[in-house]
C-alpha cells in the first residue's frame, strides 16, 4: 500500500513538472510555415526575445528568406530570417508584429545524464506537443555540411523525448522551464538529437543577431586523439592530446611551425583532448589574434604562437 502511494506520490510529481514547463514554454513556440528554392517545408523555433527574435534550426530554413510563424494562441505573423549557420544548424528569425513571451535560455554544461527534459514542438503539423524523457547521452556529435566545408556539431544532447518531423528547431527544457537545447534531428527509434544552448552556441546566436552570418576561423591542421606518456600525463593533468595528422601548406599553423606528428595539449590555456574542443575556439573573436598552443615534440613540451586567418578567406 506505501509502495502504491509512493508511485502515485511521484508521478503527481514528474506529472507537475511536466506540466508547468509546458504551460511555461507553450507560448513561446511557433509552428513555421516556409516556401523558398526547395519548395515548401515546416519546422518550429521558439521566442527568446522580448523584440521578436525567434531561435530555429538552419535545415528548417534553408534556402528561404521568409515564412509564417503561427504560435500557440493562434496568433500568426511574418517572419524574416536574419542569419542562418549550417555548421551549427541554427537559425535566428525576426518576428513582425506583437512579440510572443520569451522562453529563458539555459545552460546545457550543467546537464546530467538521467535528467528530465521536456521537447515542445510542432511535430507532423500538430501544434503545441509536449513530450518528455530523459537526457540520454552527452558529448554526441553529428555532421553538418556548409558547401565544400564539413563541421562536426558536438556535445549534441541525446534524448528519448519523443521527437518527429516538424520537432526540429523546437525547445528543449530542462525541469526548471530553461531551454537548454534547439531540438535538430530524429536519428532513429527513441533517439532525439538537439543541438546545446551554451556559451558557444549563445556567441554562435550572437553574431547571427548582430551580423546574419558566423565568422570562423581557420588553423589548417587536423588532428586525433591519442593517449599522452603517462608522466606527461600526470605533470599536465590531462590523459590525451590531439596527434597533428595533416598540415595545410602556408596555412597559419603551418607558418607557425606545426609539424605531423606533433601533439597538440593546449591552446589558450584550454586542454585540446578533441578536435571538437579545438573548433570551439576557432569563432570570430580568434580571426586575426595571437593564439598560443603548447604541443609536444618529441618529448619536449613546445609553445608556438599561430594567427588564425578567416575561414572560406585567402
Amino acid at each position: 500500500m506505501r509502495v502504491g502511494l509512493g508511485m502515485t506520490e511521484a508521478m503527481d510529481a514528474y506529472s507537475s513538472i511536466v506540466t508547468t514547463v509546458a504551460d511555461r514554454i507553450l507560448p513561446s513556440v511557433a509552428a513555421l510555415s516556409v516556401r523558398g528554392r526547395r519548395g515548401q517545408g515546416s519546422g518550429s523555433a521558439f521566442a527568446f526575445t522580448d523584440d521578436g527574435f525567434l531561435l530555429t534550426s538552419a535545415h528548417v530554413v534553408t534556402g528561404a528568406e521568409h515564412g509564417t510563424a503561427t504560435f500557440y494562441d493562434g496568433s500568426s505573423s511574418r517572419f524574416d530570417v536574419v542569419g542562418a549557420d549550417t555548421l551549427s544548424d541554427l537559425a535566428v528569425l525576426r518576428a513582425h508584429g506583437s512579440p510572443a513571451p520569451t522562453a529563458e535560455l539555459g545552460d546545457a554544461d550543467t546537464l546530467r545524464v538521467g535528467q528530465l527534459v521536456i521537447a515542445v514542438g510542432n511535430p507532423m503539423g500538430l501544434a503545441g506537443s509536449v513530450t518528455a524523457g530523459v537526457v540520454s547521452g552527452l558529448g554526441r556529435s553529428i555532421p553538418a555540411r556548409d558547401g565544400r566545408h564539413v563541421r562536426l556539431i558536438d556535445d549534441v544532447i541525446q534524448t528519448d523525448a519523443a521527437l518527429n518531423p516538424g520537432n526540429s528547431g523546437g525547445a528543449l527544457a530542462d525541469s526548471a522551464g530553461r531551454v537548454i537545447g534547439v531540438n535538430t534531428a530524429v536519428a532513429g527509434y527513441g533517439l532525439g538529437l538537439a543541438v546545446p544552448v551554451n556559451a558557444t552556441t549563445r556567441r554562435i546566436i550572437g553574431e547571427l543577431m548582430s551580423t546574419g552570418r558566423v565568422r570562423r576561423a581557420w588553423l589548417g591542421v587536423a588532428g586525433v586523439p591519442v593517449p599522452l606518456p603517462p608522466q606527461t600525463a600526470e605533470r599536465l593533468g590531462q590523459r590525451h592530446g590531439l596527434r597533428v595528422v595533416e598540415v595545410v601548406p602556408e596555412s597559419p599553423a603551418g607558418v607557425a611551425g606545426i609539424y605531423l606528428g606533433d601533439v597538440l595539449l593546449s591552446a589558450a590555456g584550454e586542454h585540446l583532448t578533441s578536435m571538437q574542443t579545438l573548433q570551439r575556439l576557432m569563432l570570430g573573436p580568434a580571426i586575426g589574434n595571437r593564439l598560443q598552443i603548447t604541443l609536444l615534440r618529441k618529448g619536449a613540451l613546445v609553445d608556438v604562437v599561430v594567427v588564425p586567418t578567416q575561414l572560406g578567406v585567402k
